[in-house]
């Protein structure tokens, strides 16, 4: 251990600075980190150092793509992170904090598919909002999967599953808030509404895809119809409050989501090298998923027996 901490020094005296200031997914450029993971694939992967990482390699690791530069990612990334705290340096964030939010990742997808089927047990497929709250619940899963597989193996197809299964579920989120706010009166509009976004999704992944991938174009775009999302529900909310007693549960939902949404921008170690803002971001999102299936439970059956009443007035 002395002479990793020599090392340690050595490579930060070379580097003219002490470490940055840690930032979230920013430890792989980090001096240290980058000079260990070099001398680990000249040792490791090539010629004799990589047939015997290969022969030694599990076959589940095989078949998921694991390869030897990402087996050295792994090593440098814990040997910089003991490193840094032998020496008393804050510890940077790496890739290599994921699965955390992968596990939390899961946990959402869990949560989300409990609280579907809960739905499917609780409201009968009569009531006006069942299929489009049905439809929404299997997007948000969908979106849950692919974080989770981002967050285990990131690639550039994880990657922009990821991004693009988020940005969907945001926009079934506004119309599914369409299909209850106008939709149900006017069923034409809420269609021609529901098409223009999945135009609008279209146009957004192949903009990305083909042109050129803009994170910041990206995150302009979500933040937008996020905005659009939370003004629209709450703005129903508040004209509901006082007749749906539930609606609380909702304003509650959209509230929460943008205020944790803002732990996406604070930048601290990861607690226990484990959990930074991203994976305590998702695990925070989990019971408020819950809430938002219990309103829509709630309004769901709510719908259910005003129509019945209607019917039994005509």
């Amino acid at each position: 251990m002395a002479a990793r901490a020599a090392l340690l020094l050595l490579l930060l005296g070379a580097a003219g600075a002490g470490p940055a200031p840690a930032q979230g997914s920013r430890g792989d450029r980090e001096p240290v980190y980058r000079e260990c993971l070099t001398h680990c694939e000249r040792r490791n992967c090539s010629g004799a150092g990589l047939r015997h990482f290969r022969s030694r390699q599990p076959l589940y690791m095989s078949l998921t793509g694991w390869t030897c530069k990402d087996d050295c990612k792994y090593e440098c990334m814990w040997l910089t992170v003991g490193l840094y705290v032998q020496e008393g340096y804050k510890v940077p964030q790496f890739h290599g904090k994921e699965p955390a939010s992968a596990f939390a990742s899961f946990l959402n997808g869990l949560a989300n598919f409990v609280m579907l089927n809960r739905y499917k047990a609780l409201v009968p497929r009569s009531s006006p909002m069942y299929h489009t709250c049905i439809a929404f619940a299997w997007v948000s899963l969908n979106a849950w999967v692919w974080s989770t597989v981002f967050h285990t193996r990131e690639t550039n197809l994880t990657e922009k599953m990821d991004y693009f299964c988020a940005s969907a579920v945001i926009l079934h989120s506004i119309y599914l808030c369409c299909v209850r706010t106008l939709g149900l009166k006017h069923p034409t509009f809420a269609n021609a509404f529901g098409c223009f976004l999945l135009l609008f999704l279209a146009c957004h992944v192949s903009y990305l895809t083909l042109v050129r991938f803009d994170y910041g174009y990206n995150m302009a775009a979500n933040v937008a119809i996020g905005l659009l999302n939370l003004f629209w529900w709450l703005g129903w909310c508040v004209r509901n409050q006082q007749r749906l007693p539930y609606v609380w549960k909702c304003v509650a939902v959209v509230l929460l989501l943008q205020a944790l949404a803002l732990l996406e921008l604070l930048d601290f170690p990861p607690l226990l090298w484990v959990f930074d803002a991203h994976a305590i971001w998702h695990i925070s999102t989990i019971p408020v998923n819950i809430l938002f299936y219990s309103f829509l439970v709630d309004d769901s059956l709510y719908l259910l027996k005003a129509n019945s009443d209607i019917l039994k007035i005509d």
